[in-house]
Order: C-alpha cells, then structure tokens, then sequence
C-alpha cells in the first residue's frame, strides 16, 4: 500500500485564482457567478457539515442531481472531508435508487435538481435513516423538503481549515456504469488513476486547455459520467477556468451563446440535433450551392458557428458513443472539425483519439491518446487495452472483474481491429452480435454505419434475432416526417443500392420508421443516449415477424 499522497490541485486554484469566476449557474436571463474562493469557503464548511454526521472513515457518499453549481461544491467537499463519492444517474426510478443506494452501501446522500421525480424516486430511499443533504430549489424541479436544507446546514458550521489529500491508494470515487448490455456495475476507480490521466493533457492536449487558466466549459452531459467528469470537472480543476451549467433543455442554446466555450464536448445525439437544427432552416442543396461561393461561404460558416454557440470554441470533442463518419464529415464542409475519443469508464475515458485536421485513419477512433497506452486484439477480435488509468475493480462483484481486468489487460467487450498505422477501427460490440433463424451471425453496428449519411434518420438500430435476415429500426427527423412518401421512396431506392454490396445473408430486408424517439426517460437509450439493444428488442420484437413480412421496403410504424 503505497503513501504517496494525491496533490489536490484544487486548493491551489482555490488561492491563485480566488476571485476569479469558477462555476456560473443561469437563472433565466441572469447568471449567478462563484468565484473558486466563495466556492472553496462553501465546500469547506460542506466538509466540516459531513464530518459532523458521524459517518464512518472513506464513507460512501451519494450524489443524485442534473448539472448544477452544488453537484461539483459537493464532490470538492466529499474529497476534502475524506469521503468516496458515489454519483447517480437523475433519471433513476425508486427501485434503482433503493438497489444502488443498499448495494453500493451508501451512508449519506445529496439530492439535488431532479426533473419532477422525485416523489417517485424517493420511495426507494429510506428518507427517515439515511441522512439527506438537499440542494436549493430549481424552479420547474422537483422540491426536495426531506433531509437537512443546503444553505441551512452549511451556515451552521466553520470551513475546515486544513488541506486534506487523500492517498493515491484510496478511492476516489464509484461509477456505476450505464448499462447498455445488462445491469450496471460499480467501478471502483482509486486516486492514482484519476492523476495518470493528466497524462492525455501532457501528451498533446486534446481539449486545447490553456494551462494559464484562460478556458470555459459547458457543463450538460451528466456529471456523474466519467466523460464529463474528467473532460470538464476536473480539466477545470487542474488547469482553472469557468464551468458554466444549464438551466433546462429550453435554454440549451441560449445558455450555450452566453457561455461562448472554448472547449465544447458532446455525444454524437446531440451533433445529429444541431444537424437538424441547421438543416430545418436550410436545405442540404442550398447549403450546398452557397459552400461553393467563397466569400458566401465563409460567411455561412460564421453564422452557423455563432447559431450554435460555438464562436470562441478551440477544440470540439465527441465521445461516449461511435460517431459516424459521414457525420464528422459534413461538420467539416462547415468548418467544424469535430475531434473524436474512444474510451470508457473502466479507463477514466482514456484510450485513443483521431485528430480530425490530419487525413489518416478516416472512419477509426485514432491512435493511442497517450505514451502509456497499449493495445491489442484477442483471437476472437476484442478490443484490450492497458495504462496507468484503469479501474481497481466492480464493486463486490469479483467473477465480473476477473472477466473484465486480466495480467492488467482491461477487456473492452468492443470489437475491432488496429490498421498498419496503428490506428483502431471498432466493428461492433460482443455482446451486440445476434444470429438469425439461417444461423449466421450479424454484426449491426457494420450495417448502421452504411446509413450513416441518411439525415432523415435521428437513430437507428438494426435488429433481426430469429428473422431470416437483418431489419433497420429508425427514428425519423421531424422534416422527414412532414414529407413521408417522398422519404420512403428515397429509402427505398437507398435500400436497394446498399442491399446489392452485401452478402446475401446482411442485406437488410426493411426500413422500420418508428414513432417515437428513444430516449432515457423511456428505457431505450442509456442517459448519454446510447441505445440500449436488448430494450429497442424487447420493446419491438412481437412486430418484427409483421414487419418483415410485409409487401412495403419502407414501413411507418
């Protein structure tokens, strides 16, 4: 057991950039500014009020809230008075929360802004035992009255005064991942692998960090998910800043121009959502015909730069799900250059990146993102790779962490191959390989990427278990749904010309246009809004037969 301690950096930033701006909160038209020093007091007397609860040392502290000023004043505290965080999804359903909270054997809880469930997600939590530390009131929130109120019980106590730095070898926090394929699972990530990932930044900076201090985050994606947490948390921690938040799903893009962020990271949803938003307003042939005039041009780039907020931005990153590259491609005819990572939360988010300014490596996630990084394939064509960044372990769950981490090497679950240049392709992931009724085995993220380039599409989902051949399961755009004979002739003639490439076996035999789109609050998408196969399959599978048997290529469900 080592005791080299981890050099905290936030009480640095805490001192040198003391009345500088670290966290903004919007309220309507107004922002509510914090500086690092009011921030740092706030979290201070926060961990002192911890402390006072008489939980046991390296308590298990829980963390269920959207985006706020609070979530971040609240992890800083939990770090400071000695404690592990334990973060939870805010979409979470009672009987989730009461799983998660016993298993993960939580001893104290924050709760924070919840989108209205909280009355339901609260059945699941023994409000009257466990101690409970409410966030202030967001108006359109949930009103959480149980538990000891923010302003309250912080103004009760004195700032601890002394620095507390936790041990290398101590946990930093438990991430229970989203669970696409299965139940989620508890990484337990210690403080050495949270400092080996400034390692990326060392490397060749990728979220283009000013080092002075002169960077400004949006903070959207949930915070308890490792992207956001080390891309924008703790990027801003090591390196100062302002965090900005937003207010509701309303005021995303008037929060997003207000904040002009040098750094802006999504998932590749919410890069198909803008997309949309520029293609409702303007046609791909207009926009086409005006990128051919220079001076035109360059000035239709500045406009759709500043629609979506992104004038200032340095670097514009993609993560947490495959982007596809017809899609990294049709930002670049607009001069936005989208730079693409690979990585997970059993690596902190730390694995291979594809700088989009050079031509190699087109359709892989790039080469390794770090000096320490290695990769390799198995026989069977898994993705492995090892650093200095990996999990410790799934909490209480030893048969799934010998499967995953073995002599060091993490076990993605992710297909792909590495080309001659050292750069990764993925392919698909293991547990998403399903065989039809001819018994051969489809690899669906292969085929989806075939319609990558179809804009009507918002997601899509190849499906097919027990059918003869494949089908593709689509949410349409709102503009395709307004011209839906026009939409399926094109589909259909789209279908025909990807069908003639394929082997008998993969060719798609329908385009399902489904009603509604899939998102968390409907159990089909993961809240970084990966889709869940095994639900979109559990939801639509008592119509594939009728479907498939249809006269129609192209179906409106």
């Amino acid at each position: 057991m080592s005791t080299k301690k981890f050099d905290f950096p936030f009480y640095d930033c805490e001192t040198k950039l003391k009345d500088k701006v670290f966290l903004r909160q919007p309220k309507g038209n107004d922002w509510n500014d914090y500086t690092w020093g009011e921030v740092g007091l706030t979290a201070r007397k926060l961990a002192t009020g911890l402390k006072s609860l008489g939980l046991k040392e390296k308590s298990h502290i829980g963390l269920v809230s959207k985006n706020c000023s609070e979530w971040i004043i609240a992890d800083l505290a939990i770090t400071m008075a000695g404690y592990v965080s334990v973060p939870f999804f805010p979409t979470l359903k009672s009987n989730e929360m009461n799983h998660l909270i016993e298993f993960g054997d939580v001893e104290a809880l924050f709760v924070g802004k919840l989108e209205g469930n909280w009355d339901e997600m609260k059945k699941g939590i023994d409000t009257e035992n466990l101690p409970i530390i409410a966030f202030p009131h967001y108006e359109g929130n949930s009103k959480v009255d149980e538990g000891h109120q923010w302003h309250d019980f912080i103004n009760k106590f004195e700032p601890q005064t002394e620095n507390y730095y936790p041990a290398v070898d101590d946990v930093w926090t438990i991430i229970f991942t989203s669970g696409t394929t299965g139940a989620s699972k508890g990484a337990v990530i210690k403080y050495q692998s949270l400092m080996n990932t400034r390692e990326i930044h060392e490397a060749y900076n990728p979220l283009a960090i000013d080092v002075g201090g002169d960077n400004r985050f949006i903070s959207y994606l949930p915070l308890n998910h490792i992207f956001e947490r080390i891309c924008i948390e703790w990027t801003a921690l090591r390196y100062g800043g302002s965090i900005s938040f937003v207010e509701s799903l309303e005021t995303f893009g008037q929060n997003l121009a207000d904040t002009k962020p040098t750094t802006f990271q999504g998932v590749p949803r919410i890069y198909t959502k803008f997309q949309e938003k520029i293609l409702a307003k303007m046609s791909q042939k207009k926009l086409n015909i005006f990128l051919k005039i220079p001076l035109v041009s360059s000035l239709i780039k500045k406009k759709l730069k500043a629609a979506l907020g992104l004038t200032e931005v340095r670097v514009v990153v993609s993560g947490a799900a495959a982007l596809p590259v017809s899609l990294i491609d049709w930002y670049k005819t607009i001069g936005i250059y989208i730079f693409n990572g690979y990585g997970m939360t059993e690596n902190c988010c730390v694995c291979t990146a594809l700088d989009p300014y050079q031509p190699l490596g087109v359709g892989s996630v790039g080469t390794v993102s770090s000096p320490s990084v290695k990769l390799k394939i198995t026989d069977e064509g898994e993705i492995c790779m090892t650093g200095p960044f990996l999990l410790d372990s799934y909490y209480k769950n030893e048969e799934v962490t010998n499967e995953t981490l073995k002599d060091g090497w993490l076990h993605t679950g992710d297909l792909g191959y590495i080309d001659d240049d050292g750069f990764l392709y993925i392919t698909g992931r293991v547990k998403d390989i399903f065989k039809t009724s001819k018994g051969k085995y489809i690899e669906p993220s292969v085929l989806e990427s075939l319609f990558g380039n179809i804009t009507e599409f918002q997601q899509m989902c190849v499906v097919g278990l027990g059918l003869d051949q494949p089908i593709l399961l689509a949410v349409p755009s709102e503009k395709a749904k307004s011209d839906k004979n026009g939409v399926s002739k094109k589909l259909s003639k789209f279908l025909s010309d990807v069908n003639s490439d394929l082997d008998g076996y993969k060719k798609i035999k329908k385009i399902i246009l489904v009603k509604e789109e899939w998102i968390p609050e409907n159990g089909l998408t993961t809240p970084t809004l990966k889709i869940k196969r095994a639900k979109i399959d559990e939801r639509f599978s008592v119509n594939y037969q009728e479907w498939y048997n249809s006269t129609e290529d192209v179906i409106w469900e």
